[in-house]
């Protein structure tokens, strides 16, 4: 009965779940992913270099990196470019995304609401360049009471009056 325990107790230490049943496995692939990106990023004017990584529903990984551009409005983020190319691949359905910067930063305004539109229960992982998770939150932690795809449901067609 001893060793029964024994095994159990290190299986959920190795394999803790956080939400949406991402073990601990899943969260090491996705920040060791989005630092493999932020190594591609194209920052010559911040110099702050981000790397994404996005889980899919199918269990595939999608990297992005921040781009930026000398006309800053134009710059894209790391989450985005990881988000926009998984769609062009045809995938919508989102299970978690890592952020890599070398401070550990938290995804800007736009990036949360990019990730709001497909799942606002995503895990969002923010890690440092070494590795290290700084937090692990939902996307309604991070953006509580968005505006999403669910406010634009029952909206009332309204033509113009002549």
């Amino acid at each position: 009965m001893k060793n029964i325990i024994f095994i159990l107790l290190t299986l959920l230490a190795s394999t803790t779940v956080y939400s949406m049943d991402l073990t601990d496995t899943q969260v090491k692939n996705l920040v060791k992913n989005a630092q493999e990106a932020r190594l591609k990023a194209y920052a010559p004017y911040s110099t702050y270099q981000v790397g994404a990584a996005l889980l899919s529903e199918d269990g595939q990984i999608i990297q992005g990196c921040n781009v930026e551009n000398a006309s800053y409005g134009l710059t894209n983020c790391a989450e985005r470019s990881a988000i926009f190319s998984a769609v062009s691949m045809g995938k919508k359905n989102f299970q978690a995304i890592s952020v890599v910067t070398k401070d550990g930063g938290s995804p800007c305004g736009a990036c949360r609401q990019v990730i709001n539109e497909f799942n606002p229960d995503m895990v969002v992982i923010i890690a440092k360049e070494d590795g290290t998770v700084v937090a692990k939150k939902t996307l309604r932690e991070l953006l509580p009471e968005a505006f999403g795809p669910k406010n634009l449901q029952d909206t009332i067609e309204c033509t113009p009056k002549k």
